[in-house]
């Protein structure tokens, strides 16, 4: 019996199959993967898999991390915010103008604190990485979900908090005594 027909990598083989057939799927939602598809062909899973790979690649070289980062949260958001200013539907709208909220909220934050994050946690801009892709991809709902439980509540406090000072500073005088 050959390495080939051995039961584990028959098993390896088949679940590999099963996979790929699964990411084929998903990803034949996508438009733009199946023109590029069309056009070079490529299979979109191989272009996924191999676009995610060279991600990985260029986030072994410091010098590109940030880069490549960035590059992962503003190229296919702002594909997909101008597809979602141009559809009919204002679903998609609200989803990719809380994703930038959030993205730019995020990117604030990092430039105060970037520094003392680089020193204490390696691989830092893989994990922003990871957390950029969990804020965009729908499946997750990333972004809502930060919106929800971080933004909107310390958002709401401030906003508070302004008018309430506004309107004591507007209130008439109280009688004087």
């Amino acid at each position: 019996m050959s390495a080939a027909q051995h039961p584990m990598v028959v098993q390896a083989q088949n679940k590999a199959v099963y996979y790929h057939d699964q990411l084929d799927k998903e990803l034949t939602k996508y438009p733009v993967l199946l023109n590029f598809e069309q056009r070079t062909q490529i299979p979109k899973t191989y272009a996924v898999l191999g676009a995610s790979l060279l991600v990985v690649i260029l986030h072994m070289f410091n010098p590109l991390a940030a880069p490549v980062s960035n590059l992962v949260g503003w190229a296919l958001p702002a594909y997909l915010s101008f597809k979602a200013v141009e559809s009919p539907s204002s679903q998609d709208d609200v989803q990719w103008l809380t994703y930038w909220v959030v993205f730019g909220f995020f990117n604030f934050l990092e430039s105060f604190a970037l520094r003392v994050v680089l020193y204490y946690v390696p691989w830092y801009f893989a994990f922003k990485t990871l957390f950029i892709l969990w804020l965009q991809l729908p499946y997750f709902r990333g972004a809502q979900v930060t919106y929800l439980t971080v933004l909107k509540p310390v958002l709401a406090n401030i906003s508070n908090s302004a008018v309430v000072k506004q309107t004591e500073a507007s209130a008439p005088a109280g009688p004087s005594e």
